[in-house]
């Protein structure tokens, strides 16, 4: 079995001055779209971004949310922390391309009929961090990122901006009811092929067979 497109996948932040072909990018997405989903809800929207301008301004809209936050805390240290971090959100302004990926909103199945039964708070909570819509837009993101490593193609799973999620979604002014940013990636010809991958657990340490 040949899971090498799996294995060649790597957090690329550095890219050369290339654009992703709109034909390629269909490509892409479309491979996201055949990810699974709760109750083949297909809850995924993703906005695609090209040029440097564009991604700029989310760069930007993203700066001016860090100093706007900081500029409320007092204490030196967290604030210095929070704005030493940044950095590592806007990893993608590199890139021609930027895909913002967006969830709707998924009720977990047996919400309802927890709260009917009188379950109590914490198992019902509990229910809720499954955060089952997350799952298949997460699926789909791994879809787009395998796809796009086996055309050649980086990417960097990114979370870290979502805090500012109001400001990047007013800056490229795009809205769709019930639907929430919560993920984007870079994609572009990578900088260098020279990757150091991050080690691996070891199998023994993250799976557990019972017979």
């Amino acid at each position: 079995m040949d899971n090498s497109y799996i294995y060649n996948r790597h957090s690329v932040r550095k890219f050369k001055d290339e654009e992703v072909s709109i034909d390629a990018l269909k490509e892409i997405i479309k491979a996201g779209s055949y990810a699974p989903s709760g109750k083949n809800s297909q809850n995924w929207h993703f906005v695609i971004l090209r040029g440097k301008d564009q991604v700029d301004k989310i760069a930007s809209a993203i700066e001016k949310k860090n100093k706007d936050i900081c500029d409320k805390i007092s204490d030196e240290t967290i604030k210095n922390k929070f704005l030493n971090g940044i950095k590592y959100q806007l990893t993608f302004k590199s890139a021609q391309t930027l895909i913002l990926v967006y969830a709707r909103k998924y009720t977990p199945t047996g919400y309802e009929e927890l709260k009917l039964s009188g379950a109590p708070e914490e198992e019902i909570k509990d229910l809720w961090n499954t955060a089952p819509g997350i799952q298949g837009v997460s699926a789909a993101l791994e879809n787009i990122m395998l796809t796009a490593a086996n055309m050649g193609y980086g990417t960097c799973w990114i979370t870290g901006p979502d805090y500012a999620a109001k400001e990047i979604n007013a800056v490229i002014g795009f809205e769709k009811e019930d639907y929430s940013l919560i993920a984007m990636t870079p994609i572009g010809v990578p900088l260098s092929t020279d990757f150091k991958r991050p080690p691996r657990k070891p199998l023994e340490e993250i799976m557990t067979i019972i017979e």
